[in-house]
């Protein structure tokens, strides 16, 4: 049986969660925090999180694990059959990846940990998840789901990601990145009403 390491509060590790538990893949859990000791380091080379333990050894990173469980061909698909509509999803992982979560995770040890960042930092954070979200406004369908019609790796990134920089924009800079923008905020409560969701934050919760 697949085995999934990491902890219920990562965003990376609950979005492989959540496929796991959509596409019906038994699985077992492993509580397990990143570490850099040479026994994890065997199993992630970078000793992050999340990372999977299959018949044929482990794999690490969160979008490689994905791809892995869409290959395997189980449950409900989470990428298109058609090429560009691939490319698309990719496309939009891609973008709030780098243009939401990223520019946001550099503010985590003063928005969650208590710590401080330096008001430059702060204030390249702050114009970057400005041009991330109207990136996001221009490239997202919300047709209902944010690539069309069919649920996607983007809607669990999406899930999983831009609540994360919501939280940093308000607790740092006073500001809802998508007061403005509804379709984020109804897409957001509609993926919520998923009983995979439903499950992945009862554990969260614990």
């Amino acid at each position: 049986m697949l085995k999934l390491y990491g902890f219920p509060l990562s965003n990376y590790f609950n979005m492989v969660k959540i496929v796991l538990i959509e596409k019906g893949i038994d699985y077992e859990y492993v509580n397990v925090m990143p570490s850099q000791e040479a026994d994890f380091l065997a199993k992630s080379p970078m000793g992050k999180v999340p990372c999977i333990e299959t018949d044929d050894g482990f794999l690490s990173e969160a979008s490689v694990i994905l791809e892995y469980l869409e290959d395997l061909g189980q449950g409900p698909s989470f990428m298109p059959s058609d090429p560009y509509a691939r490319g698309l999803v990719r496309e939009l992982t891609k973008e709030m990846e780098l243009y939401l979560e990223l520019p946001a995770r550099t503010c985590f040890p003063e928005a969650f940990f208590g710590g401080s960042v330096s008001d430059d930092v702060k204030a390249s954070a702050k114009a970057a998840l400005a041009k991330g979200v109207a990136c996001l406004q221009r490239r997202g369908s919300f047709s209902p789901f944010l690539a069309g019609d069919q649920i996607s790796f983007a809607d669990v990134l999406f899930m999983y990601s831009v609540p994360l920089a919501n939280s940093v924009s308000k607790k740092l800079f006073g500001q809802d990145l998508f007061a403005d923008v509804p379709a984020v905020t109804a897409l957001l409560s509609a993926l919520s009403e998923r009983d995979s969701a439903k499950q992945v934050a009862a554990d969260q919760r614990g």
